[in-house]
């Protein structure tokens, strides 16, 4: 059985990350989306509300597992047997620091590879904060993020 975890921050999902997740639960037997915890960041939603919009979003995907993770990426692919870290790229200024983890992961733990899909080209320039900042300027999201984390941004930033 061929298991893989997507992982990130996912502070919001958006369309970008479902075509990824979609593409990847077609080629995996199970995929782990997780959150995982980015000091370099500081995220508008909890861990909590991440993983129940992610639940929301994949309910339609019967091999994908969303699950929360805090620690090396290595550790948690060992506990799940996982074999494949997929990893997104939107542009070429992604590849530098997606190309440094997956060195890293794989000095950590040369048995795991890591599979890098390009985001289709209609969310190339799509991010999570390019989202959080039109929706904090009350611009319309509704093509960008499914429309349960459209209402619980507008929520949150009182748009």
């Amino acid at each position: 059985m061929a298991t893989a975890i997507y992982p990130g921050s996912f502070d919001p999902v958006t369309y970008g990350h479902l075509d990824i997740i979609e593409r990847a639960a077609r080629i995996f037997d199970v995929l782990y989306v997780t959150v995982f915890t980015n000091a370099a960041k500081a995220p508008l939603f909890t861990v909590e509300e991440r993983l129940e919009m992610l639940r929301e979003v994949t309910g339609h995907l019967g091999n994908v597992r969303v699950e929360s993770f805090d620690g090396l990426l290595i550790q948690y692919a060992r506990t799940k047997k996982a074999r494949v870290i997929v990893r997104s790229l939107r542009a070429v200024s992604d590849f530098d620091y997606e190309f440094q983890m997956a060195l890293m992961n794989k000095k950590l733990e040369p048995e795991v590879e890591t599979l890098f899909m390009m985001t289709s080209h209609q969310y190339i320039y799509l991010s999570s904060s390019i989202v959080k900042e039109v929706a904090s300027f009350g611009g319309c999201i509704k093509d960008l993020v499914p429309e349960v984390v459209e209402r619980k941004l507008r929520t949150r930033l009182g748009g």
